[in-house]
C-alpha cells in the first residue's frame, strides 16, 4: 500500500506515478487532493473548468465531470491508465483512492511526498472549485 501525500504535487506527475504504481498491483492512496497543483495559467485553466462544468450533454447524459477535489484527481489517475473499462486498467482503477485531507487512519502512517517548491506558473484543485 503506498500512500501520497498531495501537498504541492503536480497533478499530471502524481496522476502518472499513482497509475503507474496501480497496474503493479499496489494499493495506492492519494491524501490532501484540494492541496494539488495544476501547472499553467490559471486564467485558462479555470475557464477550461467552467467549459466543462457547463457542458453537460443532451438530455443530460453526459458526460458529466465531477467538481470535487477528490474526483477531479481520480478522473486525471483514471485518464493514465490503459483502458478503465476492461482487463488491467479497470482493476487498476479499483486500486486507487483519494480523500480530502487525511483521515485518521492514515494520520500516523509515512507518506510519500511527491511535490515541491516550484516557481512555475500554477492554481491549486480547491481554487478552481471557487
Amino acid at each position: 500500500m503506498k500512500i501520497i501525500d498531495g501537498q504541492d504535487a503536480v497533478l499530471g506527475r502524481l496522476a502518472s506515478y499513482a497509475a503507474k504504481e496501480a497496474l503493479n498491483g499496489e494499493t495506492v492512496i492519494i491524501v490532501n487532493c484540494e492541496q494539488i497543483i495544476i501547472s499553467g495559467n490559471k486564467k485558462d485553466i479555470e475557464e477550461d473548468f467552467r467549459a466543462k462544468k457547463s457542458k453537460i450533454g443532451s438530455g443530460q447524459q453526459g458526460p458529466k465531470y465531477s467538481m470535487t477535489s477528490e474526483k477531479i484527481v481520480k478522473r486525471a489517475v483514471r485518464g493514465m491508465l490503459p483502458n478503465h473499462r476492461r482487463g488491467r486498467g479497470k482493476e487498476a482503477f479499483k486500486r486507487v483512492r483519494c480523500y480530502v485531507g487525511i483521515p485518521k487512519e492514515f494520520q500516523e502512517t509515512k507518506k510519500i511526498v511527491v511535490g515541491k517548491e516550484s516557481k512555475i506558473k500554477s492554481i491549486k484543485v480547491k481554487d478552481i472549485l471557487r
